[in-house]
């Protein structure tokens, strides 16, 4: 815009490029301006030519941009990539219940140790009502359906449909969690399995696939079920 002076000494806008947003979509995000989950509004705008504020000419569009409800501010579209906080709290409280009846699952639950283990993961994730008999029944009933988490063939074999429940609870986390934050997702399930002694065959075949999962190196889930120690 080309701002000129009047008479009482205020700048008026003679001519330039006025935008003309339009609201295309709306939701929730994690916001980089508020640092916090917030309302969105996806928008698309229209430039046009102005001549003291009316709108003339058409000179393209603009966006689309993301705009947050509550600061104001605009980004780019590849902000909505992010996880919200509450979104982000929920895949990951699921990821360590996967991960939990998927190493109990090759374990076995006659151990009190390893039950105990469970149920304090799985309480540290969020499911504060968790209790060893709940999980016991879930996994005798998981045991029993092979249409879902699958059965072992052998002693050293990763049910297929186990591997793609874990796939699929921990791959979409995997991008959002830092190396410290994948490792300790692992490690979680080592404990489970450690709690009643060494890893059997099943148990090291299952946290291999949750590391292979959480897109880890086969060398560095070696080197960190190595590094935890049964009780």
């Amino acid at each position: 815009m080309l701002p000129v002076r009047g008479g009482d000494g205020r700048k008026l806008t003679v001519w330039g490029i006025r935008t003309t947003w339009s609201t295309v979509a709306d939701g929730e995000f994690f916001c980089p301006g508020c640092g916090g989950d917030r309302n969105y509004r996806r928008r698309t705008g229209r430039r046009r030519f102005a001549v003291l504020g009316v709108p003339l000419l058409p000179r393209g569009t603009a966006g689309p941009v993301v705009e947050c409800q509550a600061c104001k501010e605009r980004f780019d579209t590849d902000v909505l990539d992010h996880l919200t906080t509450t979104r982000f709290s929920a895949m990951l409280r699921d990821a360590v219940h996967t991960v939990t009846l998927a190493v109990l699952t090759a374990g076995g639950t006659a151990s009190r140790s390893a039950l105990e283990a469970a149920v304090t993961a799985v309480r540290g994730a969020g499911f504060q009502d968790c209790t060893e008999e709940q999980l016991e029944a879930v996994v005798d009933a998981l045991a029993t359906d092979e249409g879902r988490l699958g059965l072992y063939d052998g002693p050293e074999c990763c049910g297929a449909a186990l591997s793609i429940e874990l796939h699929e609870a921990l791959e979409p986390l995997a991008p959002h969690l830092a190396g410290p934050g994948r490792a300790s997702l692992l490690l979680q399930g080592a404990r489970i399995a450690l709690a009643d002694g060494p890893y059997i065959p099943a148990e090291r075949e299952v946290l291999a696939t949750v590391g292979a999962a959480l897109h880890m190196g086969a060398d560095e889930v070696t080197r960190l079920l190595s590094a935890v120690r049964a009780p």
